[in-house]
């Protein structure tokens, strides 16, 4: 059995292979959305369950964070809890998760406590935080690679919006459009540790499960919340 390391490019090719296959664009609730054949109800459910995965994002990079002995990695890292958190007089990715709840109906309250979530979402987004807590931390990193394929998802995402979602205010769309630049610089500079640091054929294996562990993360989030509209359907 050759055990050998992939070279960079091979490496980087197995990675994208996973997204093309399992990304969660291919989601038949986001293939409705991006039709336009959700009902606001399903549009309010989404956003407050994705809001809890939101707020988790800045917990999941600070638990990377606590593992990682490399400073440069660690500087580099940290503009993500702040793109996420906010600073003073800037409320972050989570603000801007906020006013899209706004946009769409929901009381920030609605948001903050969690009221809507599903447990399938609780559970998903928890394991992703229990994740990069207990795994190596370039693997941790390897698995938020997802935001390679995120600046399409989220340009027809903008789209759908405009088109279909009038009844969602124009200003509810920032989080989507901040996330069509950040997202490639942050799967650059992700995409770089991997590259760095997972140079044996074992860590390279593991990268490519952990980014395939993220994608199923996704994907079962999506399952939820589509369950989840699905039951409103039926009473």
């Amino acid at each position: 059995m050759n055990n050998a390391p992939w070279d960079k490019e091979t490496f980087t090719a197995k990675l994208r292979e996973v997204g093309a296959s399992f990304y969660h664009d291919k989601h038949p609730f986001h293939v409705l959305m991006n039709s336009g054949k959700l009902s606001p109800e399903a549009i309010r459910i989404w956003v407050a369950n994705r809001f809890y995965y939101q707020m988790n994002i800045p917990i999941k990079d600070a638990a990377i964070l606590s593992n990682c002995p490399v400073r440069e990695i660690r500087r580099m890292w940290l503009h993500r809890i702040v793109d996420h958190d906010g600073t003073q007089g800037d409320e972050g990715g989570i603000g801007a998760w906020g006013r899209l709840g706004d946009a769409c109906g929901l009381r920030r309250e609605e948001l903050l406590d969690a009221r809507h979530v599903v447990p399938g979402v609780r559970f998903a987004v928890d394991a992703y935080v229990n994740f990069a807590r207990t795994q190596p931390w370039p693997i941790a990193i390897s698995s938020s690679l997802t935001e390679l394929f995120a600046p399409d998802l989220m340009a027809k995402r903008i789209e759908a919006f405009e088109n279909f979602y009038t009844w969602v205010k124009p200003g509810g769309l920032e989080y989507f459009k901040s996330r069509l630049t950040q997202a490639k610089r942050d799967s650059g500079e992700a995409l770089n540790v991997a590259m760095t640091y997972c140079t044996s054929r074992e860590t390279q294996e593991l990268a490519v499960r952990a980014l395939s562990f993220k994608c199923d993360l996704l994907w079962a989030v999506l399952d939820a919340i589509h369950n989840k509209c699905a039951s409103l359907n039926d009473k």
